[in-house]
């Protein structure tokens, strides 16, 4: 028996759990509250390809006579060659049966349809994409044949990172979910229903948590809880996460307690913890709730009467994976955008650096919710104990810090940890393109097993990121962009477009910028989506301050995306086909030489931007001085020293030479020898796993005690040659 039944409703990720029910697991942990999660998401899509499952599929979609496109009646008349290999390419997705790479790989294993024919047009973007890579494509498109059959012949709503979507997007009026829930049960109903009860028979909670991140969650979520509530009354059922924490705060259509007890918003420690003392042991403080919304006598009221203070971070445990079916989640591979390809592929361990976001102030952004401006960093030590504690447990080394925007120092500080303690780690995360990425920080990342970053350029013009109020300019992201790339770090550009007040002059010369980007190889990735205005951002707050005209609704259920005019006039979604067109393309390293306007198929003006203008603004940069309180970190091995005598027009002197072997090669040093011994003591002081570095001012007194001009000693071609090395200084 557990207190608590956590579920993650479908559909999300199928490659990793959301992480969302493990981060609460670990919170009631801490608090001795006995709690079961599942992930409804993968378990839902095993169910689904089942070989007698997907029989069935065939089977109905034959009896109702939807088969109707000609895709669909070629996968129909494939069904037994689908149903031979979804077993086996399923496993091979889950990381067993490697060998069947080569199979996957020929012509004749896998049945093609549609999603096949896209092969001929992408074999440059292939490359020399190693076989297992290769095998996991062929395999992605082989599952989205049959979601496109799933979809058309028997459900719609069907989509592996979502299901009926569309039920939850700006849905100011519960009427359309509500009048939904009084249909017949769909077959993904059926499974994830069927998989509910089984849990519920198991574990017998007293109250199930739901976790609600997307609007694409949001159906099943109501569609379960119906079932629970039909089937267990005597259960309790609360929903939280983050499509509540943006989109329900200002509820009050009392239908929606038909389906759920609670609502909770912003952080779920607290309001589950208070929930569980009300329900499971029967605390008499019953008004005492955190953010709760709940039914009481017809109406609906929100209570956040509990004097209590939401846990500091370092409380709240290590996120919690157990119960959860880690070797069976499905990777893929959708190469068209790296990052996407990497959040798709692999499993990643989900940890947050920091809760909020240290800037905060990006005018387009969430920023009066807690989630943003609640701002509270973490230990760099207890975010690696928690790393090493989750290895332990589910046996995978690789992390997706989850941060609104990584703290730069706190990312120095996590590096350095993971150096010191020799942990082998593989991690990515999201930040803020700021001059803080230096080179020498970019290096000491990726030491640490940094991979890839993604951060918002937005609209790439000065004027519109100063609108923003993003804190960054073009010229800054691309010597960020350049810094992060030379250390082998991969960088995903977040890009944007239809921003108020934004001129076509202004979104073709943000598409130059970007293509300039791509052209050079200081970013590998992008993502293009066009302005959305929210009701908690401060363009939502003040609209008439940034020239947009909003279109209110009468709101009872769903209250984030506000419909809304620019003045300019411009139908900006016109440029979405041109830009991701061209984006695509500059991923995949061709088209640069093309003229913009070939992207679209209307006149647009030239860009204003010169053709050099990022790789001038990367020959441009000066010389960076090292401040004296910048500390050195040698990043190497323990060099190899010899001394030699040089003599040179009959007068000689000894030398130290330095050998110093990375990876990859020896490099050889050579110093005075009185230098390169006093050098050799400090060097060990600024060993990366030393505990206490020197300052640059500490080295310049101590220095100058014994010799002459610190920085001409600092600055000389011997220094330059070791921070090629892994000297460096942050």
């Amino acid at each position: 028996m557990k207190d608590i039944l956590l579920i993650t409703p479908p559909f999300t990720q199928l490659n990793t759990p959301y992480p969302a029910t493990s981060y609460l697991k670990g919170f009631l942990n801490t608090r001795s509250v006995s709690s079961f999660q599942m992930d409804l998401g993968i378990e839902v899509i095993l169910e689904l390809f089942k070989p007698k499952q997907l029989s069935e599929i065939f089977e109905l979609a034959e009896r109702n006579g939807t088969i109707l496109s000609e895709n669909s009646k070629r996968i129909f008349m494939l069904k037994q060659d689908y149903l031979e290999t979804i077993e086996p390419v399923l496993q091979f997705l889950q990381g067993k049966s490697q060998t069947l790479a080569r199979q996957i790989c020929t012509e004749n294993f896998l049945p093609q349809a549609s999603k096949f024919e896209e092969l001929d047009d992408l074999e440059w973007a292939f490359g020399n994409m190693g076989m297992q890579d290769k095998a996991k494509h062929l395999a992605t498109l082989f599952l989205e044949d049959l979601s496109d059959f799933i979809t058309e012949c028997i459900d719609e709503n069907f989509g592996f990172s979502r299901y009926a979507e569309r039920l939850g997007m700006s849905a100011n009026s519960f009427d359309e979910l509500y009048f939904t829930m009084q249909n017949e049960l769909t077959l993904i109903d059926s499974i994830s229903i069927d998989l509910i009860d089984k849990t519920i028979k198991k574990t017998s909670p007293k109250l199930v948590c739901f976790s609600v991140p997307f609007p694409g969650n949001l159906y099943s979520a109501f569609r379960c809880a119906q079932y629970i509530k039909r089937n267990y009354p005597t259960i309790k059922i609360c929903m939280g996460g983050g499509f509540p924490n943006t989109e329900l705060r200002s509820l009050t259509d009392v239908r929606v307690f038909e389906f759920f007890d609670f609502i909770t918003l912003d952080d779920g420690e607290l309001p589950v913890e208070l929930l569980h003392n009300y329900v499971v042991n029967g605390s008499p403080k019953v008004f005492e709730f955190k953010r709760t919304y709940y039914l009481d006598n017809g109406k609906v009221i929100y209570n956040n009467s509990s004097a209590k203070a939401d846990y500091k971070q370092a409380y709240l445990g290590t996120p919690d994976y157990t119960d959860l079916p880690l070797d069976k989640y499905i990777s893929v591979i959708q190469i068209a955008n790296p990052m996407h390809s990497l959040w798709s592929d692999g499993r990643w361990n989900k940890l947050t650096m920091a809760h909020g976001c240290y800037w905060g102030k990006c005018t387009f952004c969430d920023v009066s919710l807690d989630y943003i401006k609640l701002y509270e960093p973490l230990a760099a030590k207890m975010l690696v104990d928690r790393m090493e504690q989750i290895i332990a447990q589910t046996g995978e080394r690789g992390f997706h810090f989850v941060d609104e925007a990584a703290p730069p120092a706190l990312m120095r500080s996590l590096a350095i940890e993971i150096i010191q303690r020799k942990l082998v780690v593989t991690w990515w995360t999201n930040i803020r393109f700021e001059k803080s990425f230096t080179r020498d920080l970019a290096i000491l990342l990726a030491k640490s097993g940094c991979i890839a970053v993604s951060g918002g350029l937005e609209v790439a013009s000065d004027r519109l990121l100063d609108l923003i109020q993003k804190g960054i300019t073009v010229e800054q992201v691309a010597r960020v962009t350049r810094n992060l790339t030379e250390a082998g770090i991969m960088v995903h550009a977040y890009l944007m477009y239809g921003y108020p007040t934004q001129t076509i002059q202004e979104t073709v010369d943000s598409l130059e910028m970007v293509r300039q980007l791509f052209e050079i190889g200081i970013v590998q990735s992008g993502f293009w989506h066009q302005f959305a205005l929210t009701t908690h951002s401060p363009i939502g707050e003040k609209p008439e301050e940034f020239g947009v005209i909003p279109d209110y609704k009468s709101i009872t259920f769903a209250n984030n995306d506000i419909q809304f005019k620019d003045k300019t006039g411009i139908d900006h979604s016109k440029f979405s086909f041109g830009l991701k067109k061209s984006l695509f393309n500059y991923m995949h390293g061709i088209g640069f030489e093309l003229p913009l306007n070939d992207w679209f198929n209307f006149k647009l003006p030239r860009t204003t931007i010169l053709p050099n203008f990022i790789s001038n603004c990367l020959e441009s940069e000066l010389m960076t001085i090292s401040k004296p309180s910048a500390k050195p970190i040698w990043l190497g091995r323990t060099p190899l020293t010899s001394i030699y005598t040089k003599t040179k027009r009959g007068e000689s002197w000894e030398m130290m030479q330095l050998a110093i072997h990375d990876k990859r090669e020896c490099i050889e040093i050579n110093l005075d020898i009185e230098q390169g011994k006093w050098f050799m003591e400090q060097l060990v002081k600024m060993s990366v796993y030393s505990t206490n570095y020197p300052t640059i001012g500490e080295l310049k007194i101590d220095f100058e005690s014994k010799f002459e001009d610190f920085e001409l000693f600092w600055y000389s071609k011997p220094i330059s040659q070791l921070r090629d090395a892994g000297l460096i200084v942050t």
